[in-house]
């Protein structure tokens, strides 16, 4: 509902940080409440000071994993899954003896695939309606399988480097940043974050001891001038905690070899950051997002120009086929609802008893 609107909505309820899901919560009329995860929530806050995404949390409810709440006659559970954004969510959705299980969106190859593994050997019972993703319908696996894999590959390119890396990625995929940090220490490498990294990764650390974090040995921050700028705005000592683990070009320059540098594909990059390094004799750089984002962008033909070799190392935020199989093989629901796909057509031929509802369209479960 609208600011301008007569509010008739009891809640919204989010699944997960990315953008595509609560990019419009910023028309939201400010009575209505928002349901989200406290790492959701934590995420939304950081894209609110460095993105502008100028979502207001004031009625912001935040939930714990796998413990019901209401909302008027509804009884809403959410089930922790295995994503590329942190603490991301599925629900259970019952009133009136139906339940409705919402899978938001999630996978089964990335480091907390045994969240799914666990749903598929205790199966909720008596499920009348699966809404489930299916982004990875119709699309190509990739050539990595798993995070894992995705870490090893990353660990191989980095074993023989001997000028800088630069690796392309969401600072909030916390299990890249994962992957990226233990195939770097792995073989003696430093890696470079910038300050909002850095932001995001203390805002996040209350999820896991595991999540690498701006004073970790082998971690090093890069301050920029609008980052830093930010961050002073919110709360300026953090510049003064994050000083310890600050790193200056020189530095970044003379230790190349042994230098992991996080970088966006942005003008920042290529008119900063390129400059500053002078010519990166030997560089190599891993993409490590969705492909297409690559073919839009110039990123390739800027590296070659600079004579760094490119190489895409990714693995999907998001299930494949034979996890959406399987999810819906367990939990035996009397419909199956596509949603987040561009192959309806595919979802409906691989499950007899899916329903494609057009926008706006009712059912009655």
């Amino acid at each position: 509902m609208y600011p301008h609107q007569q509010v008739s909505v009891s809640a919204v309820i989010l699944s997960h940080s990315h953008q595509d899901h609560y990019g419009f919560l910023r028309f939201l009329h400010s009575a209505i409440p928002v349901y989200m995860s406290p790492g959701t929530s934590s995420i939304i806050e950081v894209s609110n000071l460095f993105l502008d995404a100028r979502v207001n949390l004031d009625q912001v409810q935040t939930f714990t994993m796998w413990q019901p709440f209401q909302v008027g006659e509804f009884t809403i559970t959410p089930y922790l899954m295995d994503h590329s954004a942190p603490d991301a969510a599925a629900f259970l959705i019952e009133a009136e003896g139906k339940k409705v299980f919402y899978t938001g969106d999630f996978r089964g190859h990335g480091r907390k695939s045994v969240l799914l593994r666990r749903l598929l050997a205790d199966p909720i019972p008596g499920v009348d309606c699966l809404i489930m993703e299916g982004t990875m319908i119709g699309r190509h696996e990739g050539l990595y399988p798993d995070e894992k894999a995705v870490e090893n590959a990353i660990g191989s390119l980095l074993a023989d480097q001997r000028s800088y890396t630069f690796v392309f990625c969401s600072s909030q995929n916390l299990d890249r940043l994962v992957s990226v940090y233990r195939a770097a220490k792995r073989h003696g490498k430093v890696v470079v974050i910038d300050l909002y990294t850095a932001f995001v990764l203390d805002k996040l650390s209350t999820l896991s001891d595991n999540i690498p974090q701006f004073h970790w040995q082998g971690v090093r921050v890069l301050y920029g001038y609008s980052h830093a700028q930010r961050i002073a705005g919110y709360d300026r000592q953090l510049l003064f905690t994050y000083k310890k683990a600050k790193i200056e070009w020189e530095e970044i320059r003379r230790r190349a070899q042994e230098m992991v540098v996080l970088a966006k594909d942005n003008r920042y990059f290529r008119t900063v950051m390129l400059p500053k390094l002078g010519p990166p004799t030997g560089a190599r750089a891993v993409y490590s997002m969705w492909p297409g984002y690559l073919e839009r962008s110039n990123l390739t033909k800027v590296l070659e120009s600079r004579h760094v070799e490119l190489a895409e190392i990714h693995t999907s935020g998001h299930a494949y086929v034979e996890n959406l199989s399987q999810l819906v093989f367990a939990l035996k629901p009397r419909h199956v609802i596509p949603i987040h796909t561009f192959s309806p057509g595919e979802f409906l031929r691989l499950f007899p008893t899916a329903i494609q509802l057009a926008d706006g369209e009712e059912m009655t479960v």
